[in-house]
């Protein structure tokens, strides 16, 4: 068994300590603390019960300090980015890279190069589209479905993205059917879910990240959502969840590695509320937002950042795979 870090969110007063720092999260806790005045002291009883939970469960990752139990993930969304030729020397660099094995990799070309980077690139590495559809193919120009994603070899589809929320103009109960109809017709999803500038500096940052999650969960809005959940995820086993604060994506901000955690073991407490502890210690949720090989490893360091989500990085191979090989960030001596 692996000696295990324990998380520097221990207890309450270490939280509210942190949390003087950053802005966007104090405000959140004052808002809990006035509505009640014990929901600050639960929630960090929450968050250390599932610590220890998540502890306890953490046999199979003997070499690895993560809270949850499942494998490190690393994701390259390339976005609408890329020529055949470009594509073509990138998945060179990815296919004679080397890769630490305790790692799942996995890519996202735009989708008119899906079928030759599948064709071309090591199975090492799986395809992931960028977005799908609510349900099966017919009349809807422009779009992509679940079943075509499938028949050219993809494996999952990056869902919820801030550019699909907030350029595109996609919402909570929209995200959430796409990603419970991929589920069931089993691609996994990488749920993105994050807060924007102004929302963090209003104290919104757990507000706006928990809203998401619920139209995940089929939980739209604040009403009591119908048993089961309409379009609810018929399972998490194949979901990740990634954290993108909007305001790092892009723009070479980065949330420091104790915002992130901060943001990730309060997700954690959210799926062990809200689902069962037993997803909590098994979804994956990763960290994204201007990451490279230059911040990598800090971030990984953390005991609840189970990976990233990558953009303008993944199209440059050796980087890429330097952001892949940040797991060896989080292994101690067995």
């Amino acid at each position: 068994m692996a000696a295990v870090v324990s998380t520097s969110l221990n207890g309450g007063a270490a939280i509210s300590s942190h949390l003087t720092q950053f802005s966007g999260l104090r405000k959140s806790f004052l808002k809990l603390e006035s509505s009640n005045s014990n929901s600050t002291q639960s929630f960090f009883q929450n968050i250390d019960s599932h610590l220890r939970l998540a502890s306890a469960n953490k046999g199979c990752r003997s070499v690895v300090t993560m809270a949850g139990s499942g494998k490190f993930f690393v994701g390259g969304n390339w976005k609408c980015n890329g020529t055949k030729d470009s594509i073509s020397k990138l998945v060179s660099d990815l296919n004679s890279a080397t890769l630490e094995s305790d790692v799942d990799v996995v890519v996202a070309p735009p989708f008119v190069y899906i079928d030759q980077v599948n064709n071309s690139l090591s199975a090492r590495i799986e395809i992931a589209a960028q977005n799908s559809w609510t349900g099966k193919g017919g009349a809807f120009t422009g779009e992509i479905s679940v079943e075509q994603l499938k028949d050219i070899g993809c494996k999952w589809v990056i869902l919820g993205h801030s550019e699909r929320r907030h350029v595109i103009g996609e919402d909570d109960q929209f995200i959430g059917k796409k990603a419970a109809y991929a589920l069931s017709e089993g691609l996994g999803v990488i749920a993105c879910i994050g807060e924007l500038l102004e929302e963090r500096e209003a104290g919104k940052t757990f507000d706006v990240c928990f809203k998401q999650m619920n139209a995940y969960a089929g939980k739209f809005g604040h009403t009591v959502s119908p048993s089961p959940p309409v379009d609810a995820v018929p399972s998490w086993d194949k979901i990740v969840i990634a954290y993108e604060p909007v305001w790092a994506i892009g723009t070479g901000k980065v949330a420091t590695p104790e915002q992130a955690q901060e943001v990730h073991v309060a997700l954690r407490d959210w799926l062990s509320k809200n689902v069962s502890a037993e997803v909590a210690s098994k979804t994956r949720i990763i960290y994204g937002g201007s990451v490279n090989g230059g911040n990598c490893a800090e971030l990984a360091k953390q005991e609840d950042i189970d990976g990233f989500l990558v953009g303008g990085a993944s199209l440059k191979g050796p980087e890429f795979a330097t952001i892949i090989n940040s797991v060896t960030s989080k292994k101690v001596a067995a």
